[in-house]
């Protein structure tokens, strides 16, 4: 596996875990309330601003995955999707480079 492969493996683990913990430490301590942590998302301008940001950015990378996807028949790399939605996009965008820089078969 070539060191930038790596890297974005890295990334993508990294992005994974290390918000998952905040998320996680916020659920906890506030009852398990997904929709208060929604909520907290939308607090005040700085945070509704940077919810937007990821937002589109979330929605620009998908459309990406999904027309290079289509063209290069990479269907693999659809597991990204889920994984921005699900996870975030510091997980999701890692993944996808990840994926699309795999040697072709």
């Amino acid at each position: 596996m070539s060191m930038l492969r790596r890297i974005y493996l890295g990334l993508a683990i990294w992005g994974a875990i290390h918000p998952m913990y905040y998320f996680v430490s916020w659920l906890a301590a506030n009852g398990w309330d997904f929709g208060g942590m929604i909520d907290a998302w939308y607090v005040n301008d700085s945070a509704t601003g940077l919810t937007w940001d990821l937002t589109i950015a979330a929605i620009t990378l998908t459309i990406w995955i999904v027309a290079e996807t289509w063209v290069r028949k990479n269907w693999l790399a659809l597991l990204a999707i889920p994984a921005t939605f699900g996870i975030g996009l510091s997980c999701g965008l890692p993944l996808y480079l990840f994926l699309r820089t795999r040697p072709a078969r």
